[in-house]
């Protein structure tokens, strides 16, 4: 291999944990909020839906073409669940069956212990995904929200994308060291699931 890319004072494949620049990139997080892009996209106002339904192919087409469009997105994993209950309560006029789309990304440091800029890319490279898997969904026609409170996680391991290890920590084969599980997309989208979410 030719020698690693350097970027300001460290190498982009330089991970010793003696070296305090690629430790700050990667675990300290920034002074300022502005300067965290994570915010500003998880906070992004999500468009309307299209009042014309675009016609659609059968599930099992769909379900195909979203996964598609997720890995083109930069998604390592996607998987389907149809949901138990309706994610779209206070909006009248949406009709199921509903389903979740989980999103998980290869992580070479744990998301949720590394708060730093390079800890956090594979939250921004969701973010970005699921934006705009989202909004692709809407101009179709169909209803498409990121959820803040749906657990990806647990939803992934019941698509079958992987399993909880025991330190409660969501394992995928073929994604390591970790992995990062994006913000789920609820739909009304017609989708051939994965798996079915267990009624409570």
């Amino acid at each position: 291999m030719g020698a690693a890319m350097r970027i300001g004072p460290f190498s982009i494949r330089h991970t010793e944990p003696d070296d305090p620049y690629w430790d700050a990139f990667i675990n300290r997080p920034p002074a300022d909020a502005r300067n965290v892009v994570t915010l500003a996209m998880a906070d992004a106002e999500e468009g309307s839906v299209h009042p014309t339904r675009t016609e659609v192919h059968s599930a099992n087409v769909m379900a195909s073409h979203v996964k598609e469009l997720g890995h083109y997105l930069g998604i390592d994993e996607v998987g389907i669940v149809q949901l138990a209950a309706s994610p779209f309560e206070d909006e009248p006029g949406a009709t199921g069956p509903f389903f979740g789309i989980v999103s998980l990304l290869q992580a070479d440091h744990d998301t949720r212990t590394a708060p730093g800029s390079g800890g956090q890319a594979p939250t921004v490279k969701g973010l970005f995904a699921t934006f705009n898997l989202a909004a692709y969904i809407r101009e179709m026609g169909y209803r498409a929200n990121r959820s803040k409170s749906m657990d990806a996680e647990r939803l992934a391991t019941i698509a079958g994308l992987g399993t909880m290890n025991s330190e409660g920590r969501l394992e995928c084969p073929r994604l390591r060291p970790c992995v990062h599980a994006a913000e789920v997309i609820v739909t009304e989208l017609p989708l051939e699931p994965d798996a079915l979410e267990p009624t409570p």
